[in-house]
């Protein structure tokens, strides 16, 4: 009988590869961007939607497989998708930003993204990155563990994917027009929504309440995502504790808590135990507003978590019984900072991690709001910021300006020059008492420009994030595109490198890709830059980065093919 000379280590090999490739797929999905007529609060508009969905679809991969989206918008404005906290390795034209990492599919276009999922596990999401778009154009995107391993926890029974947004009674791109014009905060929003729907505190909205079923003794997953323009949210069950399990599509070490608290952008998975009477219960979100004197809106989302063996509710609702009214849970005072606080300071990894112990690059970066002095040429309709102003915001005292002939990205591919420059500070141009009661009013007009931070490839970089009380203190969710970062600290006040490095986790601290800091405080992310690109950075609270709360970081190839950006696609939008 002949035998075979092919070498036994390189068939495990090649067994072992055509093991990935099958446990490995492509996920081709295809949205449709379309206006859609949508009823809430007893009022009917069009909104736009993808494939006339709101929210849109919820996509499902596992770690390690690969989504190609073909994005067709047929609606009247322009539009990107961004990939909340994917991490793009190679694939910056992926990442959606519009004007950053591609120009804006026209009325009429297409693009189709294409990107792998790395080493990430847990709930992101995806949404609109042009405009106010992202008001109805969003959805989840859910990353199962592979298909050989687990969760690092026992496995629910029930899984359940709860997306916290907002809702104008207006066209949202009208509400962020109208501001633009005046030079005013925008209109606040009408309604918080669970899934889309109000939820019954609100009118017209009885009957689309979202009903969560669960069986007694049952244990649920719930991914909650806050989709919100520009309120960070508490959210709670009645009566139920919540274990906290994962956030931002990395596991946790468990921790119980009443009530979470996500700042827009934010994701956090909890676990649910039925262990309570047979009942329907509230869960509920409303907002977290840390802004003093700030204008907000202060309803109250629900949606309802139900027994199946409820008495109201075991056989249907039976002719003749009225449904009792769901149990309500206590929520925090809307300005409870101290629990925002205790929540925060929970986050622990669960899984080894390495974090930078020494630093290439860094950099401090003071985050608010600013006043712009009304041009001449403006008449007073245009400045109706405080005291005759236009409102803006900075970081470093620099309001991003994003082009318009060109991406960023584009721009540093095929190196034409003009549209940005790299100089944007490492730290801010004067020192101050950021935090205090009376700074000069010399520090409320930032200076304009697209300034990108470059970085080298492999570099180690840490960052302090430096709330400031220019106009108002407020918590700030920070958003880095591309990667993922190490929370290693959090404090209030202005940062003391003497005294505030000792407070530094270096162990097990939460990896993120959005860190909500504090109002009047700080925070310390690390992460190494080993992703080539242009990566945008920016508050999540969709206000602020219309008004410049932005920069973008250039990062170098590295060496070789594994460490350098990839080829533009061949359908890539162009200005």
């Amino acid at each position: 009988m002949a035998t075979s000379s092919f070498p036994s280590s390189l068939f495990l090999l090649c067994s072992l590869l055509s093991a990935s490739l099958v446990l490995s797929e492509v996920h081709h999905h295809d949205f449709v961007i379309q206006e859609t007529p949508v009823k809430r609060l007893c009022k009917t508009q069009n909104v736009i939607t993808v494939n006339g969905m709101f929210p849109g679809p919820t996509l499902e991969v596992n770690n390690g497989d690969t989504l190609v989206v073909k994005v067709v918008n047929r609606a009247q404005h322009n539009v990107t998708i961004h990939w909340h906290g994917v991490r793009q390795m190679r694939t910056g034209w992926a990442d959606g930003p519009e004007f950053v990492t591609q120009c804006p599919i026209r009325p009429g276009n297409s693009y189709t993204y294409r990107f792998t999922i790395q080493g990430q596990e847990g709930t992101l999401w995806w949404h609109a990155h042009s405009s106010w778009l992202r008001a109805t154009v969003y959805g989840a995107l859910l990353i199962h563990p592979p298909p050989a391993s687990s969760y690092p926890f026992p496995k629910p029974d029930r899984q359940t994917t709860l997306l916290l947004g907002e809702w104008w009674n207006a066209n949202p791109i009208d509400v962020l027009k109208e501001a633009i014009r005046t030079g005013a905060a925008p209109n606040v929003s009408d309604a918080y929504t669970v899934n889309g729907q109000p939820g019954d505190l609100y009118n017209c909205s009885n009957q689309d309440t979202i009903v969560v079923p669960t069986g007694s003794g049952e244990t649920s997953l719930i991914r909650v995502i806050n989709s919100a323009m520009n309120q960070p949210l508490f959210f709670t069950v009645a009566n139920h504790k919540l274990t906290v399990v994962g956030a931002d599509a990395s596991y946790l070490k468990p921790f119980s808590t009443n009530v979470i608290m996500l700042g827009p952008g934010q994701t956090t998975d909890v676990l649910l135990t039925a262990d309570q009477p047979p009942n329907r219960y509230y869960m509920a979100a409303r907002a977290y507003q840390s802004a003093q004197n700030a204008p907000f809106d202060n309803t109250t989302t629900t949606a309802i978590l139900q027994y199946k063996s409820s008495p109201c509710c075991s056989n249907g609702t039976a002719k003749g019984i009225k449904k009792t009214p769901p149990i309500m849970p206590f929520l925090p005072a809307f300005n409870d900072t101290n629990s925002v606080t205790s929540f925060s300071g929970k986050f622990r990894s669960l899984r080894d991690i390495v974090v930078p112990k020494e630093i290439d690059e860094s950099l401090f970066f003071t985050i608010g709001l600013g006043l712009d002095n009304c041009p001449k040429s403006f008449p007073k309709s245009r400045c109706q910021g405080p005291n005759g102003t236009r409102f803006t915001a900075s970081m470093n005292n620099v309001s991003f300006v994003l082009p318009s002939n060109f991406s960023l990205l584009q721009a540093h591919s095929k190196g034409i020059p003009g549209v940005f420059t790299t100089d944007f500070p490492a730290k801010p141009p004067v020192r101050f008492d950021f935090t205090g009661n009376n700074v000069s009013r010399s520090l409320f007009q930032p200076v304009r420009g697209t300034k990108l931070y470059k970085l080298k490839y492999g570099s180690r970089v840490q960052i302090v994030l430096q709330d400031t009380s220019i106009v108002t203190p407020e918590n700030h969710p920070i958003h880095l595109h591309g990667y993922d970062f190490y929370i290693v600290a959090e404090g209030f006040g202005n940062f003391d490198p003497k005294k505030d490095t000792s407070k530094f986790n270096l162990v097990d601290p939460p990896l993120r890709n959005t860190v909500a800091v504090p109002v009047n405080g700080w925070a310390v992310i690390r992460f190494v830059a080993d992703n080539p690109g242009v990566w945008l950075m920016h508050c999540h609270l969709d206000v602020h980065i219309s008004w410049g709360l932005a920069m973008a970081f250039l990062v170098d190839n590295g060496s070789g093919e594994l460490q350098t950006l990839e080829a533009p696609p061949e359908d890539l939008p162009v200005c």
